[in-house]
């Protein structure tokens, strides 16, 4: 296979993450936390900023700022194949000490001059390697000011973060200096908790920090990676975990798996499954509403994925937002997007918070974006859908063992982000050869509308397992009531295989039962699971183009606004091709700003994009040192917006394509002098 070949197989693989008074409050209140204070924006995950220097007449002339490189893989060249540097960095406020602040993949921290990106403190806390997965990955950490602190003191402003190896970390966000008080000097070890946690790992270490913490009236709350979901049926517990912010003192956990048949959530559960079962651990990014005392859990499936005879029900609480109370864990609200989910379709975004214009007022809303291309927008206090959800029957002819649910839900509004129906009609290629073997693969397999249940004959997946929407969540423009979010539209061949004709394996191989790796046992099951992407001869989709999407939703109507193709292929087909715009593989998200930009990098094209918020069209773009699939953020500094992005290219990829930069963007200066 050639190096294009390869490398459009990989990233395809990565793939497969207004009332104008309301708006000017909104405007007001980010003004207020001094800019881009947690990796989402906000504790809502807005992803939205009131800067207006950089828009739409001047974004063109953008140049590269500064740039900043973590140089881990000398230190760790063994890890450098399937590491991420997917961090958004943080803007402290100027009684923090004003700077720019991330985590490298290895659990550095670091705090940046904004205006220059000169290193001005780090700490290393020197994670085991041995005792850490194989994917190490830090999408950012969390800043948080301890009211109860005289100002001045040492961590009255502190950063928080997890690591690979599960630890906890506060240090000053000042100096860098850990937390005396927070733990045993500064860290809090996970690990008995996670061990002592029923079901209790086999593999330890396939369980890592990798999304931030987040703060709620002075409770810390973290989730976490479960790397065994894929080859296990039993896996560690989900357990969602609350410690004291202040002094590292473990306080609550939550576990989406009843545990009894006494809890709320039992229903279909046997005493068995529930003894057994793991998983519907929140991997992504949680959300924060202080003044609600809520704390928003996006969570995955149960354990397995891809068989649910082990786990009978809807599992409930499993591929979910759970609404906790902070200061207690207990659940005030829950909203499943799939019962007894057979097919990866975790709820893999940050929840937006936000306020949607509804009979004539702005309700508290909670907007979730999902694998399935579906948006369900709730109240933020009872959980109720704000537009209309419907239990549509779906088909239940499962392969032996499995019992599916009868029905699952679908928002009325808005409508699917992309088409969730492929049949060999729709069969597409390059040329006749390509699109006649895609045409058959797709008719050699079951087909259809979502929801297709699994299949050892085989099955298409459309959208696939990593999207529709992913972890990059999506963005919210107060002024237009729009989200702006991104779509991989590559689709799944899967097949299970009974699992007698598959080899042991005696270790966890993360490329086992990931697309275009060997089948993997699911161990605990009758089954093994084989994935391919969804592509022809050539290694092109069988899917017609665009291949990402990026789009508009005007949440007051429950209506697409706008959809326009993200990225080229140009760079990564088999064959030298233009760049047309028929989108590329994707992950990570947008940010809108009040200069009526979107911003997004995603791509695995290399490229940082602006587009006119209001219709989507394509202002600017860049290439980058490597492809960004972190989520992009913006501050001023001395007179400047900047625009910053990690590009560190995608995992699973050959070890030159992974890379370490920070890039900063501004207008020129000279340019800022003569507007002037």
């Amino acid at each position: 296979m050639t190096r294009r070949r390869q490398a459009l197989t990989v990233a395809l693989l990565v793939a497969a993450c207004g009332a104008p008074a309301a708006g000017a409050q909104a405007r007001q209140a980010a003004s207020e936390t001094s800019g881009w204070t947690q990796v989402g924006a906000d504790q809502g995950g807005s992803r939205y900023s009131p800067l207006a220097q950089v828009d739409r007449r001047n974004v063109w002339r953008l140049e590269q700022a500064w740039t900043w490189r973590h140089g881990e893989f000398e230190k760790f060249p063994e890890r450098r194949p399937f590491s991420g540097f997917h961090a958004t960095p943080i803007l402290l406020p100027d009684a923090a000490g004003g700077s720019l602040v991330l985590c490298t993949p290895m659990n550095r921290i670091v705090a940046l001059d904004p205006a220059t990106g000169k290193e001005r403190w780090s700490f290393d806390p020197r994670i085991q390697v041995t005792k850490s997965p194989n994917r190490p990955k830090c999408l950012g950490v969390t800043y948080w000011r301890d009211t109860a602190a005289p100002a001045g003191q040492a961590c009255a402003h502190r950063i928080l973060t997890g690591t690979n190896d599960r630890r906890l970390l506060a240090v000053d966000a000042t100096s860098g200096e850990p937390c005396a008080g927070f733990g045993t000097n500064g860290q809090v070890d996970v690990n008995p908790l996670i061990a002592a946690t029923k079901p209790a790992p086999d593999d330890p270490w396939g369980v890592q920090f990798s999304a931030p913490p987040v703060v709620v009236n002075g409770m810390l709350v973290i989730g976490h990676v479960n790397n065994m979901k894929n080859q296990y049926a039993s896996t560690p517990s989900g357990a969602l975990r609350a410690f004291d912010a202040r002094t590292g003192e473990f306080r609550w956990s939550f576990d989406p798996i009843p545990r009894s048949k006494d809890e709320p959530h039992a229903g279909g559960w046997t005493p068995e499954s529930m003894a057994t079962t793991g998983g519907a651990n929140a991997w992504s990014l949680l959300s924060v509403d202080e003044k609600r005392d809520l704390i928003f859990m996006p969570t995955s499936s149960a354990s397995p994925n891809w068989f649910g005879g082990t786990r009978p029900g809807d599992n409930r609480y499993a591929n979910s937002v759970v609404a906790l109370r902070g200061k207690t864990g207990k659940v005030v609200w829950s909203f499943q997007t799939v019962h007894h989910d057979v097919w990866d379709w975790d709820a893999p975004a940050q929840p937006l918070l936000v306020d949607v214009p509804k009979d004539g007022r702005r309700v508290p809303a909670v907007v979730v974006l999902t694998r399935q291309s579906l948006v369900f927008v709730l109240d933020r206090e009872t959980g109720k859908p704000l537009f209309p959800v419907e239990e549509r029957p779906v088909p239940t002819d499962g392969v032996a063992g499995e019992v599916l649910s009868k029905t699952q839900p679908f928002p009325v509004k808005p409508p699917p982000l992309m088409n969730t129906r492929l049949t060999p009609d729709d069969a597409w290629g390059l040329t006749f050869w390509d699109q006649n073997r895609c045409r058959d693969l797709i008719a050699g397999a079951r087909h259809g509308n979502i929801f297709t249940p699994p299949s050892d004959k085989g099955w298409i997946m459309f959208p696939g397992s990593a999207g529709g929407m992913n972890w990059g969540s999506g963005a919210w423009d107060p002024d237009r009531s729009l989200l702006v979010t991104n779509l991989a539209q590559i689709g799944l061949y899967l097949k299970l295989v009974p699992r007698e004709l598959v080899p042991e394996s005696r270790e966890l191989d993360p490329t086992r039962g990931a697309p275009m790796g060997p089948p993997a046992i699911i161990e605990g099951t009758p089954w093994a699971i084989e994935q391919r992407l969804l592509l022809g001869p050539t290694m092109m989709p069988c899917t017609k183009p665009p291949w990402a999407t990026l789009v508009g939703v005007d949440l007051a109507a429950g209506e697409i606004r706008w959809s326009v193709p993200l990225g080229t292929i140009d760079r990564l087909a088999p064959v030298p091709i233009p760049p047309m715009k028929w989108g590329a593989p994707v992950t990570g998200g947008p940010i809108v700003t009040a200069g009526g930009l979107v911003f997004i990098g995603s791509t695995a094209d290399g490229r940082l994009r602006a587009f006119d918020t209001d219709t989507g069209a394509e202002l600017w773009s860049t290439p980058l040192p490597a492809s960004a699939h972190a989520s992009p953020m913006t501050y001023e500094r001395d007179g400047r917006q900047f625009v910053v992005i990690a590009a560190g290219g995608p995992m699973f990829v050959d070890a030159q394509t992974i890379d370490d930069w920070l890039v900063a963007y501004a207008l020129p200066r000279k340019f800022l002098e003569e507007a002037r």
